[in-house]
């Protein structure tokens, strides 16, 4: 039962992700958005929930009630979605739009916080509750599409008011746990921002994260351009996703077993050789071959981070070091290289995945110094 309702959180909030991300650009441009203000929008959302969400984090670890801060997210970022209903100005969407965001987001590091100290205790499996999260945006994203199909750019915005009350729900339902908070505000951040170790492996990892920003932004357009057709292409992206589900179900007892690191170090290798054969090649048959390294340079990689968090910070402040992780990963490093992505494969087109190989390889770099720090 434990499992199922963490399942359930995860599945409702990745439902929503999986309509916003594909679609909530159409519904912008139906209210008159310009693309450069879909941009500003999208990016300055990027940045503030940066900014803001370790704050949001750290204020439920100084209090110890991570529960309620999960409930209470997820009812602002309903409220906030039912105020596009009332706007109609660009700077009335834009604000909505960030705050909106800013609460969305925040509930992902803060959840995988509680789930965490439910692996700690050895109540649940990580990657067999998160996997139901990978699954239903994939199903979000497949049967949205059809069901959007021909239809009034209007009901995005119905469809997502809709997933979210499921996903209200299911933010009641999350177990509750029982942390003693800190003695100050700021105890929380510095003592992630003390543990060299720690810092040294988020930087890793977003580097190895952040590797994705070509393939995110642009492997579709590379791909169509050398003759792949939509239904491949979208077989491509699908195949990849189901790599990281199927290391999500039976990765468990291997993190536990051989470390972060060790998996984290297959992240950055898988990383090198998976953007190499992309920047070189656009075979359908070696990008069949290759997607399955999905399953490592984002999954392994994705699981390395949190495991390696949870072993690293007293349990008290692991929501605040899962949404530091959270907006430096996700956020800031992943934001700058997708900033970068666009002038690279504009410049270099498959070529600009050779940089994302380097950034792989300058992860396992950082490994290495994490490995002398050690040492000391």
């Amino acid at each position: 039962m434990l499992a199922l309702r963490i399942s359930l959180f995860y599945g409702a909030i990745f439902a929503v992700i999986g309509i916003l991300m594909p679609f909530w650009p159409l519904w912008l441009s139906s209210k008159g958005i310009t693309p450069s203000e879909i941009g500003w929008i999208l990016a300055v959302a990027t940045w503030s929930r940066a900014a803001i969400n370790p704050l949001l984090a750290q204020s439920a670890d100084r209090h110890g009630r991570r529960n309620l801060m999960i409930v209470l997210l997820g009812w602002g970022a309903f409220l906030t979605h039912i105020l596009f209903f009332f706007s109609e100005s660009f700077w009335s969407l834009f604000a909505i739009s960030v705050v909106s965001s800013i609460l969305l987001f925040a509930l992902m590091p803060m959840a995988d916080a509680v789930t965490m100290l439910k692996v700690r205790e050895g109540a649940v499996d990580y990657g067999r509750v998160r996997l139901w999260g990978s699954l239903t945006f994939i199903a979000a994203t497949l049967a949205g599409g059809q069901f959007l199909k021909g239809q009034p750019a209007d009901l995005i915005l119905w469809l997502v008011v809709a997933l979210l009350v499921v996903m209200v729900a299911s933010c009641h339902v999350v177990p509750k746990v029982t942390i003693k908070g800190a003695r100050s505000f700021l105890e929380p951040l510095l003592c992630i921002v003390r543990n060299h170790r720690l810092i040294v492996f988020m930087l890793s990892a977003s580097l190895i994260q952040a590797s994705h920003a070509v393939y995110y932004g642009f492997s579709t357009l590379h791909w169509q351009a050398n003759g792949l057709d939509e239904f491949t292409i979208g077989a491509l992206w699908a195949e990849g996703v189901i790599a990281e589900v199927i290391l999500f179900a039976i990765a468990g007892k291997y993190v536990e077993r051989f470390g972060p690191v060790f998996f984290l170090t297959l992240g950055g290798l898988a990383g090198i050789i998976r953007w190499s054969i992309l920047a070189t090649t656009t075979d359908v048959y070696a990008l069949i071959i290759v997607q399955w390294l999905h399953a490592f340079t984002f999954g392994a990689t994705h699981l390395a981070a949190l495991y390696y968090i949870a072993k690293s910070v007293p349990a008290e402040f692991t929501a605040t070091a899962q949404s530091i992780y959270s907006s430096f990963a996700v956020g800031t490093t992943m934001a700058c290289a997708m900033l970068a992505s666009g002038w690279l494969y504009e410049v270099y087109v498959g070529g600009a995945f050779h940089v994302m190989t380097a950034m792989s390889g300058a992860g396992i770099l950082i490994l290495i110094l994490l490995n002398l720090i050690a040492r000391k």
